[in-house]
């Protein structure tokens, strides 16, 4: 391992849960890497995580679905750091709509960004992070990978099958050092959220800054004590309703 200071990559960070999560990261100390899509909203999120913690940002520009960004946003943060302690995956989409001729290219997009994304990025980044294990993968899922919803069936599943990957890295490699946990909140008042609003007011959902903390929470754990997932509910009579 080349540096000193802990080291975090972040997938999703431009915006919502996977930005709150840098800043926080960076508040904590860690270098990070940040990646998503848009070039111009990772500069600001980069700009934001500097302004929190002083820490040394690297921005890479990627589409999870693609896998020579997968590739190239693992090859950038070794380069970089050389270690990786943490590794978060935020980026995530999601498609509401019945059963009954769903549109099977919105199902594909979801398994694509949701499942296969974090898969391939698992594997690319597994040498380094047994290399600088202890270290810990945090997935941020959903309730509805356990307890489905109507109309959330495509997304549901594709969130089920993420928090099942991290049980699966824990079956694998948690004796050697590297744990998983699988984040599964309701929803969370982010811009993924607004189209809930008249169903769910903002005010009665879970802030970004919720599940940030609860990440830098699973930093804090020795490598003995595993998290497969964790599920986090609204306040309500309904508990596992998203």
């Amino acid at each position: 391992m080349t540096g000193a200071r802990r080291a975090a990559l972040v997938t999703g960070a431009s915006r919502g849960i996977g930005r709150e999560i840098a800043g926080r990261l960076a508040e904590e100390g860690f270098d990070l890497t940040l990646s998503a899509r848009g070039a111009d909203a990772l500069r600001e999120a980069a700009a934001e995580c500097a302004k929190r913690g002083g820490t040394r940002v690297r921005t890479v520009p990627a589409d999870m679905a693609a896998d020579d960004d997968v590739q190239r946003v693992v090859e950038a943060h070794r380069m970089a750091y050389g270690r990786l302690d943490l590794l978060v995956l935020s980026a995530g989409v999601g498609s509401a709509g019945p059963l009954g001729n769903y549109p099977s290219h919105r199902f594909d997009k979801q398994f694509a960004v949701n499942v296969r994304g974090p898969f391939l990025l698992i594997d690319a980044c597994m040498e380094l992070l047994r290399d600088t294990a202890p270290a810990r993968i945090v997935a941020i899922s959903s309730i509805t990978g356990l307890a489905p919803e109507p109309g959330l069936a495509a997304y549901g599943a594709s969130k089920a099958a993420l928090t099942a990957l991290c049980a699966a890295v824990n079956t694998e490699v948690s004796a050697a050092g590297v744990t998983a946990t699988a984040i599964c909140p309701g929803y969370v008042d982010t811009d993924m959220s607004v189209w809930n609003h008249d169903r769910v007011p903002p005010t009665e959902m879970i802030t970004s800054g919720d599940i940030a903390e609860l990440v830098v929470t699973m930093t804090r754990l020795s490598p003995q004590a595993v998290v497969p997932y964790l599920p986090v509910v609204r306040a309500g009579a309904a508990l596992w309703q998203a």
